[in-house]
């Protein structure tokens, strides 16, 4: 068991987290979970994002299917692990009484046992590792242990992809205001030479013509750098 971790432990470590998209990431992780875990047949990563649940990457078709049949019914092992933050095993499928509806279709599917591990971060649950097999109790304790590192280390990737969008969008954002404030730069110096008059009082030119007309300041700007005409005047 413990070369077993050391080997899952250098195979995460070699993934790439900087400059992919998330979906790219978690396929390789999927794929290295489903080759380290013995009793797995099938993986895939459920995320849940404003109570909506969907299958981020997945190895293996049961495990989509399987999926899927979840979020069609709103509930199930990878669906509870992920919102109540708790492992599931599920031993053999045919007989599984906690969540009989869904157990009777996935059975139907191929599904002989699962295993769902609960993603943390941040002292929250943000979705669930699923590992399916179609063999009944294909988990053990050594998969539950090497389904938890894989969990963690999902989870981290995870964070790190939000915490790069958030950067993202802050760039945008300030991207996006220094070109607002350009536009208005320019439209000042216009009116500035059109009336002959100060930087503040063009800028209050600007702000009546906007509040005259109920349009943002800077879509005032850009008529009139655009078109040569203020707004109302």
């Amino acid at each position: 068991m413990t070369a077993t971790l050391g080997a899952l432990h250098e195979r995460l470590a070699g993934v790439v987290l900087v400059g992919r998209e998330l979906p790219e990431v978690l396929t390789e992780i999927v794929q290295i979970s489903r080759a380290t875990m013995p009793g797995a047949d099938a993986t895939s990563i459920t995320l849940i994002r404003d109570d909506r649940a969907f299958t981020a990457a997945f190895d293996g078709q049961i495990a989509m299917d399987a999926d899927e049949l979840q979020y069609e019914r709103g509930y199930g092992p990878c669906l509870d692990a992920g919102r109540a933050g708790e492992l599931f095993v599920v031993d053999d499928m045919a007989t599984e009484q906690r969540w009989p509806d869904y157990a009777v279709h996935a059975a139907a599917r191929g599904v002989g046992s699962s295993l769902s591990v609960p993603l943390p971060f941040q002292g929250a649950t943000i979705g669930a590792l699923n590992n399916y097999a179609v063999r009944p109790n294909a988990f053990g304790d050594a998969d539950i242990a090497l389904g938890e590192e894989v969990a963690a280390f999902v989870a981290i990737a995870v964070g790190n992809a939000e915490a790069a969008a958030r950067a993202s969008d802050d760039v945008l954002n300030m991207r996006r205001a220094m070109a607002s404030r350009g536009v208005i730069e320019q439209a000042k110096g216009i009116l500035m030479e059109r009336y002959k008059i100060t930087a503040e009082q063009a800028f209050t030119l600007l702000t009546h013509a906007s509040q005259r007309n109920n349009v943002k300041l800077r879509d005032v700007a850009e008529e009139l750098t655009t078109t040569g005409v203020l707004a109302g005047a």
